[in-house]
């Protein structure tokens, strides 16, 4: 390992393409650390820490710790990403974006121009309810998150909200092109990472005045370690479809006759599903916020999809699961894959070429949806079990007696939780091991490709393969 971190830097392009990112993550760290005019910075820190276990914890982690801080980089890199997602779901329904994507680097280049509008787009749309919000909320003291509020501050709280996040679009496409990784997922990657060190200093602490019991946190501890090896194992997982190509004569030379397999990987959406998933489940209470009195009726709903709330669970598997099978219609068509395979004399044995082979490969494929949408939704679900727990009391008919029987058998850490922060969430685990596997992948293949040494020389070939391997 240690010489393959120094065979890293002995090569001069692989070395500037690494410090080039770095570079480009501390200037993206440095952005997250300058407030927006107009704000009381004291008033939002205290605001935040009230609210860190709720949804604005959520927002806070995917932007970096830029939302309790409310700096120029508030709104992060998720605008460009909810952009992206939906360019891809446009492409399934609009014919011209569909004609656009099979025009190869002139169509992919047009994609990306309209994903840069969507996403400036959508960060007016957000800097302005951002705006709003902020005008309406007070800190648990009662101060005012803003001094002097009015059109002035709205219109700078979008302008600078909206300039950050096309700098920080900037800088992820910079770091894809001319660094190591993709620019977008190493953004979201250090967003992440940045606040684990503080989190384990808070869970040092609360050990040493004894808040929090040695045995939960080594339980807890233990408990990370699998979640990251049950990740690993599934993001590498695939199902080979066999795959015989008939031999044929081209020329005066014999050709194919070669076995090969078509590989299906088990998680094959990422984990893009969580995250529009949770997108669009809070999206009512990002609407709501912009009212100072909401109705009743509307606010008692909100509160049913707080976290742990079993209309907020149901909710979110339900968009998990669904998004998982969606998302892979997009990206994986088994007709084309089949056509494919009969044009170049391929098929898999004891299936017809053609639209049996399809599908049977869409079969294979909905098996496999289904199992990558169930992992996904226990991954998912893990940092609400360990932060608010699962509110069984709010089910209809069985919510009391499951609270009684709970209460009685002192069970009650099941509907409240640890209290533990997002930093020990599944989605963050699954961000983060899945952006390493990647980005390990791409400096291993860049140190093979010079004839060095990976990062697992002597494994018998083993290679990590990243979430597109």
């Amino acid at each position: 390992m240690l010489d393959s971190v120094r065979n890293i830097f002995s090569i001069p392009d692989l070395r500037k393409r690494v410090l080039y990112t770095f570079l480009l993550l501390g200037v993206y760290r440095i952005g997250a650390n300058i407030p927006i005019p107009g704000v009381d910075t004291n008033a939002i820190l205290a605001f935040f820490e009230q609210a860190k276990n709720t949804l604005f914890g959520l927002f806070n982690l995917f932007s970096g710790g830029a939302m309790e801080k409310m700096t120029i980089f508030a709104l992060g890199i998720m605008p460009n990403v909810s952009a992206s997602i939906i360019l891809q779901l446009l492409t399934v329904v609009w014919p011209y974006l569909e004609r656009l994507s099979k025009e190869g680097e002139l169509g992919r280049r047009k994609i990306t121009q309209y994903t840069r509008y969507g996403t400036v787009l959508l960060s007016i749309v957000q800097g302005m309810g951002i705006a709003i919000f902020l005008e309406n909320s007070k800190s648990p003291l009662g101060q005012p998150l803003v001094p002097e509020p009015g059109f002035g501050f709205r219109l700078m709280t979008i302008l600078t909200l909206t300039t950050g996040t096309a700098f920080i679009m900037w800088l992820g496409e910079q770091i894809s092109e001319r660094g190591v990784g993709n620019g977008i997922s190493l953004i979201i990657f250090a967003g992440i990472v940045v606040g684990m060190p503080q989190a384990a200093l808070e869970l040092f602490q609360d050990l040493r005045s004894g808040t929090r019991n040695l045995l939960v946190v080594l339980l807890l501890l233990a408990f990370m370690v699998a979640v990251v090896g049950a990740i690993v194992f599934v993001e590498r997982g695939q199902r080979r479809i066999p795959v015989q190509y008939a031999k044929r004569v081209v020329g005066r030379r014999l050709m194919g006759g070669q076995s090969t397999h078509l590989p299906l990987r088990v998680n094959t959406g990422g984990v893009i599903p969580v995250i529009f998933a949770s997108s669009i489940i809070t999206l009512p209470q990002l609407v709501t916020s912009a009212f100072r009195e909401p109705p009743g009726w509307l606010q008692g709903f909100i509160d049913q999809l707080s976290f742990g709330m079993p209309l907020y669970n149901l909710f979110y598997i339900a968009g998990i699961i669904f998004f998982c099978y969606f998302y892979t219609s997009i990206i994986f068509n088994p007709l084309d894959v089949a056509d494919n395979m009969k044009k170049y004399g391929g098929f898999i044995p004891g299936i017809r070429p053609g639209k049996r082979t399809a599908d049977y490969i869409d079969s294979v494929l909905s098996r496999l949806t289904l199992a990558g949408a169930i992992y996904l939704c226990v991954v998912a679900l893990v940092p609400e079990f360990l932060i608010t727990g699962f509110k069984v009391q709010h089910l209809p008919w069985v919510g009391v007696p499951l609270e009684n029987f709970l209460t009685n058998f002192n069970l009650v850490w099941i509907m409240e939780g640890f209290g533990f922060n997002f930093y020990f969430g599944g989605t963050s685990l699954l961000i983060v091991v899945g952006v390493a596997m990647d980005t390990v992948n791409q400096i291993e293949s860049q140190l093979i490709m010079r004839h060095y040494d990976g990062f697992f020389k002597g494994s018998g070939g083993f290679r990590i393969r990243g979430r597109r391997g």
